[in-house]
């Protein structure tokens, strides 16, 4: 037990919580537990999941932001190489913080893990060369029942690192580079979800 430090409300958002876990390392590497149910019952966080999902992408590559409408996932997200900025931002409707976006850079040294509640829309950048990005799901994946919010949203304003450019009027990545100069790489329903007031939400 106690093999877990958690924050709490991260950024100022009630559920939001960022996991550190202990890590035992000696000459030869390291252990550590990357999910005990008893911990996460401990710290308040009463889970069941359903779907692990694994995923690999090269520096440049923004993904998201996503969400179920119908059959909304919480997640429990790490990054097991490289490193990411993990975003989401709050749809839950009468929420005090709705609208509001929070980031937290996941990586293989930090070893944090993120877990979002149900009612987020969520996505990630990648800032290294390559990396490896691992997350648990409360729901499974429901084919036809996913949508977006154009990452670039002005309305939401998120602060993606290691990016400039100039916001063109719509999500289009064109207008934009990493500071290496890298392109920044999104995929064309990705660069076409609308803005957080068009939608209603």
């Amino acid at each position: 037990m106690g093999q877990i430090k958690v924050e709490k409300n991260a950024g100022g958002i009630e559920g939001l919580c960022v996991i550190e876990p202990a890590v035992h390392g000696d000459s030869r590497g390291y252990f550590m537990e990357t999910y005990n149910q008893n911990d996460m019952k401990e710290a308040g966080l009463d889970l069941v999941f359903v779907q692990d999902n694994q995923s690999s992408s090269s520096r440049g590559v923004l993904r998201g932001l996503h969400f179920q409408k119908e059959h909304p996932q919480g997640k429990l997200v790490r990054v097991i190489r490289g490193r990411v900025y993990d975003v989401v931002v709050d749809l839950r409707k009468g929420s005090d913080t709705y609208g509001k976006w929070h980031g937290v850079e996941l990586s293989e040294e930090n070893k944090k893990q993120f877990y979002v509640p149900k009612g987020f829309a969520h996505g990630y950048l990648v800032l290294s060369d390559w990396a490896e990005f691992c997350y648990k799901c409360t729901d499974f994946y429901h084919p036809g029942d996913e949508g977006g919010l154009v990452w670039n949203d002005p309305d939401i304003g998120i602060q993606w690192p290691e990016v400039k450019g100039e916001y063109p009027g719509d999500g289009s990545a064109d207008a934009y580079q990493m500071v290496d100069g890298a392109p920044l790489v999104i995929n064309e329903r990705d660069q076409n979800w609308r803005g957080i007031k068009e939608y209603g939400l």
